[in-house]
């Protein structure tokens, strides 16, 4: 790399960018569109695009390391002054292999070294980054390389490049493919591994490079998040240089992630990059305030994300709901298989440390004596155990959280701090941390970022509206479905519901598209209800609730069952924690069969129960659950009715199971 190519003139570059600020509108929907950047008096921070923010970063740490790799039983670590290079290094082999200008790079595998160097490169080649969920069948990965016109793809293994040699040609724009671990069993033209790749950009002049990097400006498109999907056809989600460098900057730091000349955090990267969720607090806020990354195995979520997390020690943690509900399941469930004197010392520290957390939530006051003694002697072995022996600030994001799982963690001392927003706000809008926190809120807005009420009841209940730079650029080639989440004055629509209190924290009450309007015309938001079937009856994993249009409401249930560690599916076998809910009511079953098949007297009494009690406590008579029924297996991403982040698929659950709730309605 050239000394030029390694210092882009900045101030070309800055005097550009002051020149597009007020360029364009508020939104676009081509992907070489430009957009006027929201800049205020709250968020006057001039406008960087992602070379300019990687660039300062190897400036301020470049010795320091950022990724971390395991590699035949060793980690492996690179610097960021060595991701930087390697990073423009792939961006030459792009430029070699036809890259051009707006179109994508798709990457589709584990999150993993190779995953950031592609993606960074890829952009600093003037390209947009796409992430392709490693679940997606090869029709899913169709729809998203054509709609993206992906020059390139980079695949993890042999398993995601046979989905894309079944499509390659059906697609176009298509030039090359990329295995990025591990051999390629069998040669096909333009099909490369990754040592091979990035040898390709050997004959790239750097100034070639370098003239896309000073052409680049921060309100133009450089990433593409496609929605799940589960409302209908994915949406290509554009996000520009600004998006993901002011959020990256500043919702981190409304968090209290700090800066590496600071206090350097170490992260574990294993949810889904193709998720904005992950990708800005693995990828893109690691590079701002140089955090140090370390890659989980691609089994992490089927039991080995705890080996990782013991390793790495991070300091911070981020899950989405269903990742801390199955750690709290899992201790549940090892305190099931205990003596009676350990279950009774864990039972008294946690109900000690929960009604201390509820009474002063500010961690780090720990004055009384009991408190400190219960945290000492039992629950800071729990949060070794899990990983999080430095851990200081755990995240949750990307779906609701039940108040169960808040007050569990509260228990063990460990405060789940919510982030709330979309991947039309690229990630986190709105915050909470250490210094910003109130139970069971999903935070304030992010310092710069504005939050508004649309169509607020006498209850104080109405949609949350969005500004500010988080808010993304619009939706590819998608005009009218752009059109229906912005209003006139440029707020975008988050079609979530909730309140505001007077200091200004968010509280969601549920989705207008999930809320549930009966035939009597009553509203029923229905998370509410089924985390108080859940909350009553510690044999449910999943709850349902049905009525939209309907005379009354009714409730598809699952069971607990364990995982297979393979494949991650469901099993016939109860959990520790379901056996031991069956044996305290009277039951002997330990398999879901036993007790679908043979409507277990036992365990179908104790859940009529159960639904008896959460009944009593609804508003109104319509707000009470009529009929259920227990399905024979519990939901699962391959099953379909959780999408990739374990975010329940109403839709798809109500397709898939209309068989059953026409059963519920019959007269």
């Amino acid at each position: 790399m050239s000394a030029v190519s390694t210092n882009i003139k900045q101030t070309a570059q800055m005097k550009m960018e002051m020149e597009t600020e007020t360029e364009g509108a508020l939104w676009t929907t081509a992907a070489d569109g430009k957009v006027k950047i929201r800049l205020g008096p709250s968020c006057a921070q001039p406008p960087l695009t992602v070379h300019q923010m990687f660039k300062e970063t190897v400036d301020k740490y470049g010795a320091l390391n950022a990724l971390a790799s395991k590699k035949d039983g060793t980690w492996e670590k690179i610097t960021f002054s060595e991701y930087y290079q390697m990073s423009w290094q792939a961006a030459k082999s792009f430029l070699h292999l036809g890259l051009q200008r707006f179109h994508s790079v798709g990457i589709l595998g584990f999150n993993s070294s190779e995953w950031f160097i592609s993606a960074v490169g890829a952009i600093f080649a003037g390209g947009i980054t796409t992430g392709i969920y490693s679940t997606n069948s090869p029709e899913a990965c169709y729809y998203v390389a054509d709609n993206s016109r992906a020059n390139i793809i980079m695949v993890e293994n042999q398993k995601q490049l046979d989905k894309i040699m079944q499509i390659w040609d059906k697609l176009p724009h298509l030039k090359a493919v990329v295995q990025y671990k591990g051999s390629v069993t069998e040669k096909h033209p333009n099909l490369y591994t990754w040592e091979e790749f990035m040898d390709l950009g050997g004959n790239i002049p750097d100034s070639k490079l370098e003239d896309i990097i000073i052409s680049q400006k921060p309100n133009e498109c450089c990433v593409l998040i496609y929605t799940s999907g589960t409302t209908g056809e994915p949406k290509g989600v554009m996000l520009s240089h600004d998006n993901i460098t002011w959020t990256a900057a500043h919702a981190s730091r409304a968090g209290n992630m700090m800066p590496a000349e600071i206090q350097q955090e170490t992260i574990v990267s294993y949810l889904p990059l193709s998720h904005i969720a992950a990708q800005i607090y693995d990828l893109w806020t690691g590079i701002k305030w140089g955090e140090q990354v370390y890659f989980a195995d691609p089994d992490a979520l089927k039991g080995s994300l705890i080996t990782t997390l013991k390793e790495a020690q991070p300091s911070a943690h981020m899950g989405v709901p269903r990742v801390w509900e199955k750690i709290m399941e899992k201790i549940k469930e090892g305190t099931a298989r205990s003596g009676f004197f350990k279950k009774k010392i864990l039972s008294w520290a946690m109900s000690v440390s929960l009604e201390r957390n509820l009474n002063n939530p500010r961690r780090g006051d720990m004055k009384s004596f009991l408190p400190t003694m219960a945290d000492y002697l039992v629950l800071c072995k729990i949060r070794n155990a899990l990983g999080f022996g430095c851990c200081e600030k755990h995240f949750s994001g990307a779906a609701p959280i039940s108040p169960e799982t808040l007050e569990f963690f509260l228990g063990l001392n460990i405060t789940l701090y919510e982030a709330y927003g979309m991947s039309e706000t690229t990630g986190p809008h709105c915050m909470s941390g250490p210094l910003v926190h109130s139970l069971k809120s999903v935070g304030k807005p992010v310092p710069g970022c504005k939050v508004k009420l649309a169509n607020e009841d006498e209850d104080g209940n109405g949609e949350f509206c969005f500004w500010g730079r988080t808010v993304f650029m619009g939706y590819l080639n998608m005009e009218d479905k752009t059109k229906e989440v912005f209003d006139e004055e440029g707020w975008l629509h988050s079609g979530d519901l909730g309140t505001l209190d007077s200091e200004g924290f968010l509280y969601m009450t549920g989705r207008i598209k999930e809320l549930i309007i009966t035939a009597g015309g009553e509203n029923v938001p229905p998370v509410p209800i089924e985390d108080a079937v859940k909350k009553e009856l510690p044999v449910i994993s999943n709850a349902m609730l049905i009525g939209d249009k309907r005379k009354f409401l009714t409730m598809l249930l699952t069971l607990k069952s364990i995982l297979d560690p393979e494949t991650s599916e469901p099993t016939d076998c109860l959990t520790p924690e379901a056996v031991q809910f069956c044996l305290d009511v009277g039951s002997k079953a330990t398999k879901v069969s036993e007790i679908v098949e043979q409507r277990d007297r036992a365990i179908y009494q104790a859940i009529q129960d159960g639904i008896n009690r959460v009944n009593a406590q609804a508003t109104s008579n319509a707000q009470r659950i009529q009929k259920w029924t227990v399905l024979a297996k519990d939901f699962s991403i391959s099953g379909g009715e959780l999408g990739p982040t374990m975010k329940l698929r109403r839709p798809a659950v109500l397709e898939k199971y209309k068989e059953e709730i026409a059963l519920f309605y019959e007269a």
